[in-house]
Order: C-alpha cells, then sequence, then structure tokens
C-alpha cells in the first residue's frame, strides 16, 4: 500500500505499511541528511575499529545510500554542492600549510625522491594503462592519478606511531610536499586542456603560461600589500577570521575556474597566499574539523555516483594498477634513496608511504570528467585502485616493522656498500671515552635521563634516529649519536663491548623487538632497561629477558605518594608531639 504525498509528515512516519524511504521523501532534505550522518558515524566508527581511513567507510556509505543499492538519499544536488565547498576546503587547507620555508628547506633527497617517483609511476602506468586497451585520455589522467599519495592519511599513521620526525618520516614529508604541488600543477595543466580540440598545443601551452604569469603577479601583489593587514584586520576576531578563510578559498576557487584553471587550483592559491602570514595555524586549526566534515559529502557523493554496470570491466585493470601502486612505488623510493646513500631501512620504511593513491586522485580524474576529458569509467577504476590500496598500505605502514624483520634480508640490492650519507651523520663528533650508559631514543624522557645521570657524574652516550634531535643536543654540548638502533652493522660501530647498561625508550614493542636482536646480533653482554607505557610492553620486556623496566607513570606516581605519605607522617608526628606538650 503506497503511503499518498499529501499525508502529514508524522503521519507517514508512523504508519507501518510506510517505508523508510516514502518516510524520509516525507521529511524532506533534513531527514535525509540526518540519516546520512547517522549512518556515516556508524560506518566510520567500524573503520575506525579496523584501523582503516574513515574515507573507504564515507564510499561504502554513499554506495548504500545511493540509488544503486538502497536510494534512501535523494538530495543529490545538495549533497554535490557540499562535496565541492568540501574540495575547495580541502585544496586550501593544503595550500596554507605550504608557506614558501617549507619549500626552501625540502630537502635533495624529498625532492629527488618526489620527482623519481612521480615519473616513474607517470611513464610506466601510462603504458601498462595503454597495454589494457585504455583511450590515451583516460590513460594519462589515470597515470598522473596513480602518482599522489594522502598526506592526511600518512602523517596521521606516522604520528600515531610516533614516527613522525624520524628520519623516514621527514624525508616521507618531504616528498609529499613534493606530490602536493604537483597535483595543483596537474590540475592547472589539465584545466588549460579545455579548448585543445580547437587550438593547437603551443597556443594551449602560450596560453597556460601566460595564465600562470597572471596569477603569479595577481598572488605576489597581494601577499605583498594586501592579505597581512587584511587577515590582521580580520583576525580581531576569531570568528570573523574562519568566516575570511572560507570566503577567500571559495572566492578564489570560483575566480581560478573562471579564468580557465580549476575550483581546486584556485583554493590551493587561496590558501597558498595565506601560508606566509603569522595566523596560518589558528586558521589551520578551526578549518581542519570543517574539512573533514564537508570531505564526507564528497566522498559519500562519489560512491552514490558510482556506476555499477561498467565497474564490472574494471576490476582486473583496477587490480593489476593496484599490484603496481603496492609493489613498483616503494621499489622506486628505495632504488632513489639507495643510490643516495641512504640504508635499506631507511628506504623500506619510507616507500611504504606512497604504496596507496589518495583523495586528491579521486579530485583529480573527477575534475577530468568535468571537463569532459575522460568518462566515468576512468573515476571508477581510480575509485578501485584507491579502496584497495588505502586498504592495504594502511596495514603495511602499521605493521612496518615486522614486515621489515622479514623482508630486510632480501633487499640488500637497494644499499650501497657504504650507505655514505647516512655514515656521515654517524661519524659527526664522536664522543671521547667510554660511556657507563647508552641510552636509545632522546625524546623529553630519554633526554631528561641524560641530563640528570651526566649531572651525577655517569658517562652517557646518546643514540636517536631524528636528525634534528640529534643537532640540537649536539649544539647543547651533549654527547649524542646519529644512528638507527635496530640496525645491527651501526650497533657494531657503538662502544658497547665495555658498556654495562642500555637503555631504550622506544615506544613501540615491535621496535623494542628489533632493538633486542639486534643488539644479540652486535654481541652485546651487558644488561638492558626498557621504559614501557602500559603494562602489556612491560610484560613482553620482562619476558625478553630486560633486566629493568621502567614506567613513567607508574614511578613517577610512587614517587609522589612516597614524598606524600612522609610529609603528612611528619605532620602527624609534630601534631603529637605537640599535644604531648
Amino acid at each position: 500500500m503506497r503511503c499518498s504525498g499529501q499525508i502529514e509528515q508524522k503521519q507517514v512516519a508512523l504508519r507501518g505499511g510506510c517505508s523508510l524511504i516514502e518516510a524520509l521523501n516525507a521529511g524532506g532534505h533534513y531527514a535525509e541528511f540526518a540519516l546520512l550522518l547517522i549512518i556515516s558515524a556508524l560506518a566510520g566508527a567500524v573503520a575506525v575499529r579496523l584501523r582503516q581511513p574513515v574515507l573507504i567507510a564515507y564510499i561504502v556509505v554513499g554506495i548504500l545510500v545511493g540509488p544503486a543499492v538502497f536510494g534512501l538519499v535523494k538530495a543529490h544536488e545538495q549533497v554535490a554542492l557540499l562535496a565541492e565547498i568540501g574540495v575547495t576546503v580541502l585544496l586550501f587547507v593544503v595550500g596554507l600549510k605550504l608557506d614558501l620555508h617549507h619549500i626552501r628547506h625540502i630537502g635533495p633527497v624529498a625532492l629527488a625522491t618526489g620527482l623519481g617517483q612521480l615519473a616513474f609511476t607517470i611513464v610506466f602506468g601510462f603504458i601498462l594503462i595503454l597495454l589494457m586497451g585504455k583511450e590515451v585520455m583516460e590513460a594519462i589522467y589515470v597515470a598522473v592519478a596513480l602518482t599522489f599519495s594522502s598526506t592526511i592519511i600518512i602523517v596521521k599513521l606516522l604520528s600515531d606511531k610516533r614516527e613522525l620526525d624520524s628520519l623516514h618520516g621527514r624525508i616521507a614529508v618531504g616528498f609529499l610536499i613534493v606530490q602536493d604541488i604537483a597535483v595543483v600543477l596537474a590540475m592547472m595543466a589539465m584545466s588549460a586542456l579545455r579548448g585543445a580540440d580547437e587550438a593547437g598545443a603551443v597556443e594551449v601551452a602560450v596560453s597556460l603560461l601566460l595564465r600562470l604569469a597572471a596569477a603569479g603577479v595577481l598572488m605576489f601583489v597581494l601577499m605583498r600589500y594586501v592579505l597581512p593587514r587584511l587577515v590582521e584586520a580580520m583576525a580581531r576576531s576569531q570568528e570573523l577570521l574562519l568566516i575570511f578563510a572560507i570566503a577567500w578559498g571559495t572566492g578564489l576557487a570560483a575566480l581560478g575556474e573562471w579564468a580557465g584553471f580549476s575550483k581546486e587550483a584556485g583554493a590551493f592559491m587561496a590558501g597558498f597566499s595565506l601560508a606566509s602570514t603569522s595566523y596560518r595555524e589558528a586558521m589551520n586549526a578551526r578549518l581542519t574539523g570543517i574539512r573533514d566534515f564537508m570531505l564526507l559529502f564528497f566522498f559519500v557523493d562519489l560512491g552514490a555516483k558510482l556506476d555499477f554496470s561498467t565497474l564490472g570491466g574494471e576490476v582486473w585493470p583496477a587490480v593489476v594498477l593496484s599490484v603496481f601502486v603496492l609493489i613498483g612505488n616503494p621499489l622506486i623510493v628505495m632504488a632513489i634513496m639507495g643510490y643516495m646513500g641512504y640504508r635499506k631501512r631507511t628506504g623500506f620504511l619510507a616507500g611504504l608511504t606512497v604504496a596507496q593513491i589518495s583523495e586528491f586522485s579521486i579530485v583529480f580524474v573527477a575534475m577530468g570528467i568535468s571537463l569532459g576529458h575522460v568518462g566515468v569509467e576512468a573515476l571508477g577504476l581510480t575509485t578501485l585502485v584507491g579502496l584497495v590500496t588505502i586498504t592495504l598500505s594502511t596495514y603495511m605502514i602499521l605493521y612496518s616493522h615486522p614486515l621489515y624483520e622479514r623482508l630486510g634480508p632480501w633487499m640488500g640490492v637497494f644499499e650501497r656498500r657504504r650507505p655514505f650519507r647516512e655514515l656521515a651523520v654517524e661519524r659527526k663528533r664522536r664522543p671521547d671515552g667510554q660511556p657507563d650508559i647508552i641510552i636509545f631514543g632522546l625524546g623529553r624522557y630519554g633526554t631528561r635521563l641524560m641530563q640528570q645521570l651526566r649531572a651525577a657524574g655517569v658517562e652517557v652516550l646518546g643514540v636517536d634516529f631524528d636528525p634534528e634531535a640529534v643537532r640540537e643536543l649536539r649544539r647543547r654540548k651533549l654527547p649524542v649519536r646519529f644512528g638507527d638502533g635496530e640496525d645491527p652493522s651501526f650497533l657494531e660501530s657503538l662502544p658497547l663491548e665495555h658498556t654495562p647498561w642500555v637503555i631504550t625508550t622506544f615506544p613501540q614493542w615491535e621496535s623494542n623487538r628489533a632493538f633486542l636482536e639486534a643488539l644479540r646480533q652486535a654481541g652485546f653482554s651487558g644488561k638492558v632497561a626498557g621504559v614501557v607505557r602500559d603494562e602489556v610492553h612491560g610484560d613482553a620486556m620482562g619476558a625478553a629477558g630486560v633486566a629493568r623496566v621502567l614506567n613513567p607513570f607508574n614511578d613517577a606516581a610512587d614517587f609522589a605518594a612516597r614524598n606524600f605519605a612522609a610529609e603528612i607522617a611528619q605532620t602527624k608526628a609534630a601534631r603529637a608531639a605537640e599535644e604531648e606538650a
């Protein structure tokens, strides 16, 4: 029995014979959005439980609520508009983080790795896609899309593992910046091909260069003379600063599309133009939550628009390209870093971060559809590759250390006989004398422990894999070495033979397990102490033969309890003495 469209909303919702879809239709778009957000929240919770990025859950939600499955959401135009705003905010935030200082300090290894990986993936991906029978323009778009890795996902994973400041983490962030710049340039270039059928290649190139020059001059004038004063005026109110940031991003996005580029390129330039201001951190902090919320609609819209009638023929191409991304991208990064003088372990850990494609890949191909360059098949293929590679690479990054333990012995081809770039840092300012204790991991706890031991007259040598931490501690005249505690060849260069104690502050059991094995291979016969953050980690360390397990939280609580107990006892004793007197 069908429900009449004239029945009021409450009657529709209460009648048992009405379906959920009819109730939502009667309730209007508000009810649809409420249902969409509830389903997205539940699906996101499942994704987090499985240690997956929530964007995968959002795409699945789009498929489920879209016309291909349940058809729960009919407000396609409204969702599409919010999706466009989400992409605008995403590109704006990327540009906001990319100030000139960071660009100037992209290291040679990050630049070489980023450009090398881009060139390798585009060339071989293009050839591979052509061999699958795809059209040239589709091959170009998909090949370029395969080169981009998700900055958001990788930074989040490395941050959760506390490896963002490690050597491989810094290098990975460096070539992610190169990729972010490349994706914007690619969007500008493809937008310039809008009229390529009528105009020749030379005219298109000249037009692009002229527009880029004009945009560069405009940005220079705005960044130098207009924006600093304007942003300072807006920053008097935090709410106004947020509104201004969104207005500036969407305004330049619309201007970029009018100028023949794209909304995405305009939004990126809007963020970049504010990146050198002192208020960018405040804007970024307020926009991050809005970005994540608005991107929900982009991925839901993407899932709802997937044409399953065309996806069947894209399964095997997606499998082949997924294998290409999961294996080919890390290998080229390892090869470049090995050639530049880094150890195979550093190259392996950095290489895993490019074993995926990103949300930018999907945005890029979606832009190609709006420009009329490719069909929906290209978007379906890219989305399938994204789902596969993001899912698998997430686990590869999370379990990178156990993976290296298994695969490391077969990766000697990616390491020079002398990894000179790391050795050069290791050999700087070697400490004199024999240490009593060697501390591995110079974070806040490790550094404080080192300073207190030295104040007590104990000879201590510190070791860390973070070049910035090593440089800072050397500036403070502390004896430290740069190196990887999980590498037996590096441990052999340390004065371990007569050192009675070694202390590890590595936060993860996987790292400590590899460290203990490396110590065994290096022939260390002294005692090991380990700093842990939970009981499970402590039990594992104790079972592995660690002589002393230090838990900073428990130790601090015990110390505080003893002090308070002693003070209370003294107070009671003094009070009792007064009463007796």
